[in-house]
């Protein structure tokens, strides 16, 4: 095989837009790992958010969340490696927050918490109510997220949405230049922030070396802008076909979107009969 790592976002990418995952993608993906090839989620996700999806691809490997600031051991249910954002910092993302009027999901240990019930939230709670019990996300309200951050062991995120999306950009802008933090769009309506430094690919590149192999061996999937530091960095980096065309400018390989099997396409043609 050309390839030994199979790296894949989740929303925008393996996950159609009801947040499933497509057959062809779970067959071929079995397929890949009964060949010998390593399968890894690489997500914006809490890890609490991803339980149905490594369990519906069986892995064994570990997920990269929160866009890269921490690795998560689901077999033994512990960070391997992380660098969450300094107290302090957050604190100063709050006082930005309030004042630009955005509110967001805060992601912490293992939970998300909210103070105010924005879409973003809404829209999580509600698929986590389609959930089996044992899978759903711990999304938690709080009266104060400045008193939940204080308390926190470890911050991993801060993710946060506006219908203004000119007001959202200048938060962003204002997080990194005065907080010196990373700002990454996650979706349309929604930029992440977390400690400077973090990104997918660089949390990649490191698991991917401590396997024995290096960037080289890797195949990644990806639609987004917070996708664009493993899709650039790998042996070949897939931009999906819903993705911006920015991203796609950026990407090795553009393939149909999300809905279409071509996930399942690529693994077979670059991978399984490489």
């Amino acid at each position: 095989m050309n390839y030994r790592v199979i790296a894949l976002d989740l929303d925008g990418t393996l996950l159609d837009r009801q947040k499933r995952i497509l057959p062809e993608s779970l067959t071929a993906l079995a397929e890949a790992r009964a060949a010998g090839c390593k399968v890894i989620i690489v997500t914006g996700r809490h890890h609490v958010a991803i339980h149905p999806f490594y369990q519906a691809l069986e892995l064994d490997t570990p997920a990269i969340c929160c866009n890269g600031t921490y690795l998560y051991d689901f077999q033994a249910r512990k960070v391997l490696a992380a660098d969450p954002l300094e107290k302090s910092k957050a604190h100063k993302v709050l006082d930005l927050l309030d004042q630009y009027g955005i509110h967001g999901l805060l992601y912490v240990d293992d939970a998300m918490l909210y103070q105010y019930p924005t879409g973003h939230v809404t829209r999580s709670i509600a698929w986590g109510e389609t959930l089996p019990v044992d899978q759903r996300p711990t999304i938690i309200k709080v009266d104060s997220l400045r008193d939940a951050a204080e308390q926190a062991t470890s911050i991993w995120k801060f993710a946060t949405s506006h219908q203004n999306l000119d007001e959202l950009e200048s938060f962003a802008q204002q997080a990194e230049k005065e907080i010196g933090l990373a700002c990454e769009w996650s979706w349309k309506d929604q930029v992440d922030v977390a400690q400077a430094g973090n990104s997918k690919g660089k949390r990649l590149q490191q698991w991917v070396e401590s396997q024995g192999l290096s960037m080289a061996d890797v195949i990644a999937f990806g639609d987004n802008y917070n996708d664009l530091s493993m899709l650039e960095n790998v042996g070949l980096g897939v931009a999906m076909g819903n993705a911006d065309d920015a991203i796609k400018a950026r990407a090795d390989l553009v393939i149909g979107d999300h809905e279409l099997p071509d996930i399942a396409r690529v693994i077979r043609s670059r991978v399984l009969e490489a």
